[in-house]
């Protein structure tokens, strides 16, 4: 799905949802109705199944390029930033999930932060919203972001789908 007109410049952030907020999921509809593009995609992680209903990620430090910050438009230029400088792919366990398009950063990503529990002031988190690699099933590599959790909790799920 892309709808975005070719040779619009507006600014756009990209970001990997691998839980609820995929679609058929439960946020899926109430958060993601605005998407300019979804697409299959992979990144180097851990994924766990929380109690809760909901899954949690870990990915390697080392492939954090940045953390979300409480700028929408700085962090979807920073994101632009490493797009245009080249993404390298990471090897090892991966998560699967969808690489969704928005052109409304500063609409969305608030809107994502409370829903995952991260306060990019440096409050209390539940995640936070970080940087990384993804691959594209057409295996274009790009910096999207992702909310992940630092340290595992809950049930590993070997296989990097949720639900499992």
């Amino acid at each position: 799905m892309d709808r975005r007109p070719p040779g619009d410049a507006a600014t756009v952030v990209t970001l990997f949802f691998y839980g609820t907020l995929m679609r058929g999921q439960a946020n899926h509809d109430r958060y993601c109705r605005g998407a300019l593009r979804v697409q299959e995609a992979t990144l180097r992680g851990e994924l766990y199944d929380l109690p809760f209903g909901f899954p949690a990620l870990v990915v390697p430090q080392k492939d954090i390029y940045a953390t979300g910050s409480a700028d929408p438009i700085h962090d979807a230029s920073e994101q632009q930033r490493l797009n245009d400088s080249g993404v390298h792919r990471s090897e090892g366990p991966r998560v699967y999930g969808e690489l969704f398009t928005f052109d409304d950063p500063e609409a969305l990503l608030p809107a994502l932060d409370r829903l995952e529990g991260f306060d990019p002031d440096g409050g209390p988190n539940l995640y936070r919203r970080v940087l990384v690699p993804v691959e594209s099933a057409e295996r274009a590599l790009v910096a999207a972001w992702v909310y992940a959790i630092e340290n595992p909790s809950g049930v590993y799920l070997p296989g990097g789908r949720w639900p499992s």
